[in-house]
């Protein structure tokens, strides 16, 4: 069987299983619409998916998934703002409370921040996109020696970047500074499972 095979049936398996057992709220939301009460910002990695490491199901969680998990600042300069545009329809539309950035290990992205991999063409695309983390690079190289130090440290400053940049949206910050938005750091562990939080008083990532 191949892999488009493996889809279809697992398709299958979901409409005779989850969809049959869930139909009631499943139809719900399609007539009422979502109203989830947390945005998350996550990597494109397909290792780190929000909604199977918080449990969550269908219509709990407003994913916004790029690589690396980064936020940009907000600015009007270029045309097309996926990222940005998604943030928009959480805090604005959907009225989020709390936006999760979600961090996690061996990310590819942060790696090819920490080689350079933007001196390759073929990567002009990827390396745009991860030039919004330089900083965390330069602090990484300068204070870790190999690789993997560097790789882990930037993935963790990486996060506070993103959270830095979310509050370069008037929006974002005039409902925080109501109270009706919160920002959360948390950094995801692929092999050993644990999850860690940003400690906004000390500025350590702590276990959850």
């Amino acid at each position: 069987m191949n892999i488009i095979d493996q889809l279809i049936a697992g398709y299958h398996r979901f409409r005779d299983g989850y969809y049959k057992e869930n139909r009631e709220r499943l139809v719900e939301l399609a007539h009422s619409g979502q109203s989830p009460k947390v945005g998350v910002i996550a990597c494109c990695d397909s290792r780190v998916d929000p909604a199977v490491i918080t449990d969550s199901t269908t219509g709990d969680l407003f994913v916004i998934r790029n690589v690396a998990n980064l936020v940009p600042p907000c600015e009007g300069e270029g045309v097309w703002h996926g990222t940005s545009a998604a943030l928009e329809f959480a805090v604005c539309g959907l009225e989020v409370e709390h936006l999760i950035v979600l961090g996690h290990s061996q990310c590819g992205g942060i790696r090819s921040l920490i080689e350079n991999q933007e001196t390759q063409q073929e990567n002009k695309f990827i390396a745009s996109w991860m030039s919004i983390a330089s900083e965390a690079r330069e602090r990484a190289y300068k204070d870790f020696h190999t690789v993997d130090q560097q790789a882990q440290a930037c993935e963790l400053d990486a996060i506070q970047i993103s959270l830095r940049n979310l509050k370069t949206f008037p929006w974002i910050l005039d409902r925080m500074q109501q109270n009706k938005l919160q920002l959360h750091g948390w950094h995801y562990n692929i092999v050993s499972g644990d999850l860690l939080r940003l400690d906004p008083d000390t500025g350590n990532f702590v276990p959850l």
